[in-house]
C-alpha cells in the first residue's frame, strides 16, 4: 500500500501558504506585524525629505523620514504607532508612478498624506483624521498619483503653507532644481 503522506503535507503546506495570504490581504495580521517605531527604527533606513515652494524656491519643511520599500513595511506604515515625533515622517517608495490608495488602518492619530511623482511635484495632499473610536480606519481611503507617499503628523503640511505643485528633494532617489 502506498503512503499518502507527501500529498497531505503538500496540501498543508498549500493551505498555510493560503492562510497567511488572507490574513495579510485582509489585514487581520497587521497588529502583530508590528507598527514603526521612531525611538528603535528597527529594519527602517531613513532618509531627508524637503520640500520646496514651486514658486519662490523656499523652503517650506523638512522632515527625517522612514523609507518604507518593501511589500511589508509599505502594507503596515505607520499602522500600531503610538506617535510620530514633529521632525518625523514616513517615505513610501514605489517602482513606479500610478494611482494608489491608502488607509489609515490601525492608526492612533491623524496623518497628512501626500502624493510625490517621480520628478519630485507634490500632486496630492489629503489630511486624514484620525479613526473614531468604533473604527479600525481600513475605510477611511484616501488617493492619489505618485511614486512616492510621505506621511507626516496632520496639519503639518497646512502649517507650512504646503501645497500640490510645491516640489520635493528626497535624499536618495529625488533632486530638484533650487
Amino acid at each position: 500500500m502506498r503512503s499518502r503522506t507527501p500529498g497531505y503535507a503538500l496540501t498543508a503546506v498549500a493551505v498555510a501558504v493560503a492562510l497567511l495570504y488572507l490574513g495579510v490581504a485582509t489585514g487581520l495580521l497587521v497588529p502583530y506585524l508590528g507598527g514603526y517605531d521612531p525611538a528603535e527604527p528597527g529594519d527602517y533606513d531613513h532618509t531627508t525629505v524637503t520640500v520646496v515652494d514651486d514658486a519662490t524656491g523656499e523652503e517650506l519643511g523638512t522632515v527625517e523620514a522612514a523609507v518604507a520599500d518593501s511589500f511589508r513595511t509599505r502594507y503596515v506604515g505607520l499602522s500600531n504607532t503610538d506617535e510620530l515625533p514633529a521632525d518625523r515622517g514616513m517615505l513610501f517608495v514605489h517602482d513606479d508612478a500610478d494611482r494608489r490608495t491608502y488607509v489609515m488602518r490601525n492608526m492612533d492619530f491623524g496623518l497628512d498624506i501626500v502624493f510625490v511623482a517621480e520628478n519630485g511635484t507634490v500632486t496630492t495632499i489629503h489630511e486624514a483624521p484620525a479613526p473614531g473610536d468604533d473604527e479600525d480606519g481600513g475605510d477611511q481611503q484616501y488617493s492619489g498619483r505618485g511614486t512616492y507617499v510621505l506621511e507626516v503628523n496632520r496639519g503639518w503640511s497646512d502649517a507650512r503653507g504646503v501645497e500640490e505643485g510645491d516640489r520635493v528633494a528626497i535624499e536618495g532617489y529625488v533632486e530638484i532644481d533650487q
